[in-house]
């Protein structure tokens, strides 16, 4: 997006273009016809601008809720942006741990900035973008909050006069997603270096877990059952050495490396009366053994996740389900049991089976009025199927 077709956007003639791209494109006036109508008035450039914001605003809304209709966004810096209720969780940490000022080293269009604002933080921002820069302090004004941003280069401030430091390394490029720590930007050695004081760093929820220095706490965060982001803490942030975090309608459960007794201590133990399937976040923090040993079970497989009891419980850390009964594993045999069962519409959960659920749903082609849930995994090594049905 051009800087100065941005800040025009700002001045009360592009209020008004905003507005009115707005609620024709809200009455469900096609792009074209909307872009038409606003260049009676505007210029290209404009009304360009004023589009993209309304088409990102919409997009944003799963991440930003209520905000995102008061926002500014680019489409690569909505991408990167932290959903609000992740960063509102982080803030929240900020405050436990005591700081009062923090320093995001890369602010994008601010979303970090505004929740540790609204914790109650003096915060500032730096970019290298002046795109960028010129959105956040917009968002800033938007929505009330207080803060301060500037064009700078984090790799060369001193932050040492803020209590915490924040930053979120680029991981996409002119040339795609960067899959290497090295081609971040700004690069793993300076995120090493900001990690030796009292920092915390988003990353990619795949970062190797042998990628972490020692000393810091690796955090994975899930929001409605989906995994959103790791976080490492450093310095005194640091509490523990792995975490997972589940956000969720009822609020926020955390469970850590503290209280995993290990692989040996749950152990591998046949299919029982009831199958946990345990959240993203616990997974990608290696935590899976934790959640067993929370609902008094065992692993079906040592490298599968999935976890066996034999009683019911509910924990904010995995899904629950009943088993109703095995089925036969075999295609052709599992097909005919369906159909035996009545069953039309099937839900496929698999894991550590070669299996695309939606090109075997088509193949087993049910056409009964019964819902199932199937879960497709290998139990001692043998593919196994398992009708369940959701605690």
């Amino acid at each position: 997006m051009d800087l100065d077709a941005f800040r025009w956007l700002l001045t009360d003639d592009g209020q008004a273009l905003l507005a009115q791209a707005g609620t024709a494109i809200a009455a469900g006036e096609p792009e074209l016809r909307v872009n038409t109508l606003l260049r009676r008035t505007a210029s290209a450039d404009h009304a360009a601008a004023a589009l993209t914001q309304v088409a990102l605003r919409r997009a944003a809304e799963p991440k930003f809720g209520a905000d995102a209709a008061r926002m500014y966004f680019t489409p690569d810096a909505l991408e990167q942006a932290t959903r609000s209720r992740v960063a509102t969780h982080r803030a929240g940490r900020y405050a436990a741990f005591g700081a009062r000022t923090l320093i995001d080293l890369g602010c994008g269009i601010g979303g970090d900035l505004i929740a540790a604002a609204r914790a109650g933080l003096v915060v500032a921002g730096v970019d290298l973008d002046p795109v960028r820069v010129a959105v956040a302090e917009a968002n800033l004004a938007a929505l009330g909050v207080p803060g301060a941003v500037q064009v700078a280069d984090a790799t060369t401030l001193d932050h040492s006069p803020f209590d915490l430091a924040f930053a979120d390394p680029a991981r996409r490029g002119g040339a795609g997603r960067a899959w290497r720590a090295e081609d971040w930007t700004p690069p793993w050695t300076w995120v090493e270096q900001l990690l030796r004081r009292d920092a915390c760093v988003k990353v990619a929820p795949g970062i190797p877990h042998d990628l972490i220095p020692s000393g810091v706490e690796a955090e994975w965060v899930s929001d409605a059952g989906e995994v959103k982001e790791a976080a490492l803490w450093s310095g005194r942030t640091a509490t523990t050495g792995r975490r997972a975090t589940v956000l969720g309608d009822g609020g926020l459960a955390t469970i850590t490396d503290e209280e995993d007794p290990g692989p040996e201590a749950v152990g591998v133990r046949p299919v029982g009366a009831y199958l946990y399937e345990p959240d993203g976040a616990v997974i990608r923090a290696g935590l899976v053994t934790a959640v067993a040993a929370g609902v008094g079970g065992g692993l079906l497989d040592p490298k599968i996740a999935y976890v066996s009891a034999e009683q019911a419980f509910h924990t904010p850390f995995a899904r629950g389900y009943r088993v109703l009964e095995e089925l036969p594993y075999r295609e052709k045999q599992l097909k005919a049991a369906l159909r035996e069962r009545g069953v039309g519409t099937l839900t496929i959960k698999k894991r550590g089976v070669d299996v695309v659920p939606e090109q075997l749903r088509k193949r087993l082609a049910l056409s009964g009025d019964v819902p199932a849930t199937i879960v497709l995994t290998r139990v001692a090594g043998a593919g196994t199927a398992l009708l369940v049905e959701p605690l």
